[in-house]
């Protein structure tokens, strides 16, 4: 008797164990297919900036504009935390 509760029990995690390799093979599959996706758009983006001077420039300068952009953004936001600090220290 023990020994058919022993042979389901190796059944039962059998089962369970081949359901967790088909769970990470499908994982492993779709993580798989993203990265062939940016790997092709990576290739295609290169082909088109090595093709197209212009493109690159255009790159460059949106690049440069978003950096000056974001340092700006981070100087405000500094700024407001600032004010706030100072506005609820006078509050108090």
């Amino acid at each position: 008797m023990a020994e058919s509760e022993s042979q389901e029990g190796n059944y039962y995690n059998r089962e369970k164990m081949v359901e967790n390799v088909e769970t990470d093979m499908e994982e492993l599959l779709e993580e798989m297919e993203k990265l062939t996706v940016d790997a092709a758009w990576m290739a295609y983006n290169y082909t088109a900036i090595q093709t197209n001077s212009d493109l690159f420039k255009a790159m460059q300068h949106s690049e440069d504009v978003f950096l000056m952009c974001k340092e700006q953004m981070e100087k405000k936001w500094q700024e407001v935390l600032l004010e706030s600090r100072g506005e609820g220290e006078k509050k108090e």
